[in-house]
C-alpha cells in the first residue's frame, strides 16, 4: 500500500519541470508591472519567469539532496551572489550573455540532480553562485523607474528565498517517496526546460 502511495505521489511530483515547460513562452519575458513602487514589485519579479522559477526551485532541490550543511550554504550563496548581479544590472553595466547563463543554470542544476550529485557544499555553492549574478543581473536590469532599488531588491531576494524554500521541501518529498528514481526524473524535467530556452531563437 505505501509503495502504490508513493508511486501515485511521484508522478505529479516528478512532472512539475514538465509543467513549467509548457507554459507560454511570455512567461520568460517578465512583462512590465505598470506603476512600481519597490518591494511588491520586486517580490512579483521572479514569479513572473518560469525560468527563474525553475532555477530558483532547482537550488532548493540541490540543497536537500546534498543534505547537511548545503541547506543553508547553497540557498545564501545563491542571494549573496544574485543582490551582487542585480547591482551590475541596476548600476547598467553589461554582463554579456546574461539570458545564455540563465539557460545555463537550469540545464546544470537538472543535470546536477539527474546524477545525484555529491560534490563538495563549498564547490556546489560556487556553482550556484556564478550563476546566480546572471538571474540577479536580469533583475537588477529590469528595475522599475518607479521603483526603489532597494526596496525592489528586499522584494525578489524574499521571493527567491521561498522559491529555494519550495525546492527543499520538493527535495525532501523525493527522498521521502524514494530519491532514487524521483530526483533523476525532476532533474530530467529541469535540464528539459533549460535545453528548450537555450534552442530558443535570440
Amino acid at each position: 500500500m505505501k509503495r502504490l502511495l508513493k508511486a501515485r505521489l511521484a508522478v505529479p511530483l516528478a512532472t512539475l519541470p514538465t509543467a513549467l515547460a509548457l507554459l507560454p513562452q511570455a512567461a520568460l519575458a517578465h512583462p512590465g508591472h505598470g506603476v512600481a513602487t519597490g518591494a511588491e514589485a520586486g517580490f512579483l519579479h521572479p514569479l513572473m519567469g518560469a525560468d527563474h522559477i525553475l532555477a530558483m526551485v532547482a537550488v532548493g532541490l540541490l540543497a536537500a539532496l546534498r543534505g547537511g550543511r548545503a541547506l543553508w550554504a547553497l540557498p545564501l550563496a545563491f542571494l549573496a551572489l544574485m543582490s551582487a548581479g542585480a547591482g551590475l544590472g541596476m548600476a547598467g553595466i553589461a554582463l554579456p550573455y546574461a539570458e545564455t547563463g540563465i539557460a545555463l543554470s537550469i540545464v546544470v542544476f537538472g543535470l546536477a540532480a539527474i546524477v545525484g550529485l555529491r560534490a563538495p557544499v563549498a564547490l556546489l555553492a560556487v556553482l550556484v553562485g556564478v550563476f546566480a549574478v546572471f538571474h540577479g543581473y536580469a533583475h537588477g536590469a529590469e528595475t522599475p523607474e518607479t521603483a526603489s532599488g532597494l526596496s525592489f531588491g528586499l522584494g525578489f531576494l524574499a521571493a527567491t528565498a521561498l522559491l529555494h524554500a519550495a525546492g527543499i521541501g520538493l527535495g525532501i518529498g523525493a527522498a521521502r517517496l524514494g530519491a532514487g528514481r524521483t530526483a533523476p526524473a525532476l532533474g530530467a524535467g529541469v535540464t528539459a526546460f533549460g535545453l528548450s530556452m537555450l534552442a530558443l531563437p535570440a
